[in-house]
C-alpha cells in the first residue's frame, strides 16, 4: 500500500477513537449547543464537497463527490431538524406554569 493511504487510514482511525471518547464525555446539558456548532462545521464540509465535485474529472470521482454532497446536505438538514426539536423541549407550553 501507498504510504499516503496508510497515513490517511491511521488519521481516520485516530479521529474515530477521539470522537467517540469526546462525545461520550459531553454532559446532556451541552448537547444542544454542541449540535448547533457541528451544524456550522458540516456546512463547511458540504462546501468543500461541492468544490471537489466541481473539480472532479473522472466519472468515479464525480460519483463520489455527488455522494459526498448528498450525504453532507442530509447531515446538515438533519442536524438542524434535531437542534430545532431539542430547542422545542425548552419552550414553555401554553398553560404550563399557571396555577
Amino acid at each position: 500500500m501507498d504510504r499516503e493511504v496508510l497515513l490517511a487510514i491511521y488519521v481516520l482511525l485516530l479521529a474515530v477513537f477521539l470522537g467517540v471518547e469526546l462525545i461520550g464525555k459531553v454532559p446532556p446539558t451541552l448537547h444542544t449547543p454542541l449540535m448547533s456548532g457541528t451544524n456550522a462545521i458540516h456546512g463547511i464540509v458540504l462546501l468543500g464537497a461541492m468544490i471537489i465535485l466541481g473539480q472532479a474529472d473522472n466519472w468515479w470521482l464525480q460519483v463520489m463527490g455527488f455522494l459526498a454532497v448528498v450525504l453532507g446536505a442530509a447531515n446538515v438538514f438533519g442536524g438542524f431538524v434535531v437542534t430545532d426539536r431539542m430547542l422545542e423541549m425548552f419552550k414553555k407550553r401554553p398553560g404550563q406554569g399557571q396555577k
